[in-house]
């Protein structure tokens, strides 16, 4: 099923919310549709981006500062919207993003304090009116959410930050969800998985119609 119009879907969350298992559920979901689709990730996507993402995740002697990040972050994101978001998007492809600028807002605006106003002037610069179409927020407790990823293996640079860094970008999560609610759909990551996706397909369904609809 192709069609002009491509539609952009980013996929948001703490540490250990489940992206990666509802992101297959996106997958699964599209594809019985017969929706032409990729999937990608931030940072990264392509690359050049994924040597930048390389930088922001590894443990380094000198200290990454907290203004270097988020240039480092934009940098890839311009690198990536470029490469494969932009070009997906124009050809009719729906883009399914582990993660976009929503993320920037909350990690170094919300867990390392950075002014709001810098990253809003960035976001204009490299994505011009580029937003996503729909954002799925899954939410989680920090606490649980950290347990699960230490479960999972080696904590990278940002997974090793303290608990309140987390709670602070959680709640600037949730906050941007208050704020864009056309945007935003905020999704309880604690429910048994099965009660996830559910919930998950629902929102894609509701989505889908809203989107041929307005073809």
């Amino acid at each position: 099923m192709t069609n002009t119009k491509g539609l952009f879907i980013t996929v948001e969350g703490v540490e250990g919310v489940g992206k990666s298992t509802n992101i297959e559920t996106i997958k699964s979901f599209l594809t019985a549709k017969d929706v032409e689709f990729i999937l990608t990730r931030e940072p990264g996507g392509t690359l050049i981006a994924e040597e930048i993402r390389g930088i922001l995740l590894s443990l380094h002697e000198e200290k990454l500062t907290e203004m270097s990040e988020l240039l480092l972050v934009f940098a890839a994101r311009a690198q990536h919207l470029a490469d494969i978001i932009k070009p997906a998007l124009l050809s009719g492809k729906w883009v399914i993003c582990d993660r976009f600028t929503d993320a920037t807002y909350a990690y170094q605006g919300g867990g390392r304090g950075l002014s709001k106003t810098v990253i809003s002037e960035l976001e204009v610069m490299v994505q011009n009116d580029l937003r996503p179409d729909l954002t799925v927020i899954l939410d989680l407790d920090p606490k649980i959410g950290m347990e699960r990823a230490a479960n999972r293996g080696s904590l990278d640079r940002i997974e090793q930050e303290h608990l309140e860094f987390f709670n602070k970008v959680r709640a600037v999560y949730l906050e941007i969800a208050r704020s864009e609610p056309k945007r935003c759909v905020v999704i309880d990551a604690s429910l048994p998985i099965g009660a996830v996706q559910e919930n998950l397909r629902a929102i894609l369904q509701s989505k889908l119609a809203e989107y041929f609809d307005q073809l």
